[in-house]
């Protein structure tokens, strides 16, 4: 009897749900996403009312802010210590070979890098990492893909004195120059007097860089109230690059970058291309595979991307982030070996399509400005 009551009692429910059904399936249907027409849209308006991006529980950031011509760049550039910085940034005289300058590097003409996957130095030898572009670099809070310097002062010793880049004692840089009355003339003019000084070099070779900036583009033309500056499929990548693609966690700002360190999952470790990155400078096992986010400023004109130089296409390095290593096997790893660098937990899974990738790379586009280009400098001979 139990058992008649329990099937009849079934059965009614049943009955309520197939009705139940229809009505739950039209309330869905009638539930319509954002289309792109709908999101290009909501971006049509003053910052603040942007869609929120997709940001984790406890990170810091910041929003989006367009770039500002400075109406006083030239009168910075023709300010008599930049005029010296600019000078010794392109005088080969500053290696130990008299054939290497900042600028072998650092060229103007390839966007102040050297558009190699890693840089070649004092007797050809290669460098581990890839060379940063000096855009924007007077606006950086540390310097090098691991942060080891946090000054543009500190950061000028580290490929001076690298046997792999310059190969000079900075002790005997101040007494070389010495040697030529014209140098000493420059300095009077930067300083008030002729004293050659390690200390004055390295603040010259700082002042200048801070004047190496980027122009504007049509993201900052469209963040000002051009909405005419980007397309319609360029202004979607920017929705996804904020939401979806979570790229906002690290790439945020002014500048597109957190500032910080992270661990993407390129340590290599254990293998002969093994570099454990911040973790070299602060031995905090934390730190294992970390390196500073990248600014995106004039990302087209600065490839090869990431500290490796191994990335050479856009979709490339959006693929690489579609998919996170297992979380489960890393700890496993980790278990067994505490130095084994865990992969950041802002990476995730991100189960993007072949449009919504090919978008983001249409946004990321509109980060390039035009080139700078600049005359190299005559240098004191005598």
């Amino acid at each position: 009897m139990k058992g008649k009551f329990l099937f009849l009692i079934g059965v009614v429910c049943c009955f309520i749900l197939v009705g139940f059904i229809p009505k739950v399936k039209m309330d869905v249907e009638n539930i319509e996403d954002p289309t792109i027409a709908d999101i290009v849209k909501s971006y049509k308006k003053n910052i603040a009312e942007w869609p929120k991006p997709t940001i984790d529980k406890g990170v810091v950031w910041e929003e989006f802010s367009p770039l500002e011509r400075d109406r006083d760049l030239v009168a910075k550039q023709k300010a008599p210590l930049a005029v010296l910085g600019k000078i010794l940034f392109f005088d080969p005289k500053l290696s130990g070979s008299n054939q290497i300058s900042c600028s072998s590097c650092h060229d103007p003409e390839l966007a102040w890098n050297d558009l190699r996957g890693v840089s070649l130095g004092n007797e050809h030898l290669r460098g581990a990492r890839n060379t940063p572009s000096l855009y924007n670099v007077g606006s950086r809070k540390s310097f090098f893909w691991d942060g080891r310097a946090s000054t543009l002062k500190e950061q000028a010793e580290g490929p001076i004195s690298a046997h792999h880049e310059m190969a000079m004692e900075p002790k005997k840089l101040a007494k070389k120059l010495k040697k030529y009355k014209d140098y000493k003339a420059l300095f009077v003019n930067a300083f008030g007097d002729d004293e050659i000084t390690y200390d004055r070099i390295t603040d010259a070779l700082a002042s200048f860089q801070e004047t190496i900036v980027s122009r504007p583009t049509k993201f900052d033309r469209f963040m000002k109230g051009d909405y005419k500056a980007m397309s319609d499929e360029e202004i979607y990548g920017m929705h996804l690059f904020r939401t979806k693609a979570r790229c906002m966690n690290c790439h945020n700002g002014k500048y597109l970058t957190d500032e910080s360190f992270h661990n993407i999952g390129l340590a290599f470790y254990k293998t002969k291309y093994e570099d454990l990155g911040r973790y070299n400078v602060t031995k905090n096992l934390d730190d294992l595979g970390k390196f500073k986010t990248p600014p995106l400023r004039e990302l087209l004109s600065t490839r090869p991307w990431m500290h490796t130089g191994g990335f050479v296409d856009l979709e490339g390095i959006i693929n690489f982030y579609n998919v996170r290593p297992s979380d489960k096997k890393m700890l496993e790893n980790k278990k067994n070996d505490p130095m084994y660098p865990i992969t950041d937990s802002l990476i995730k899974p991100l189960h993007l399509t072949r449009p919504e990738k090919q978008a983001i790379v249409s946004f990321l586009k509109v980060l390039t400005g035009t080139n700078n280009k600049m005359e190299r400098p005559e240098f004191p001979v005598k």
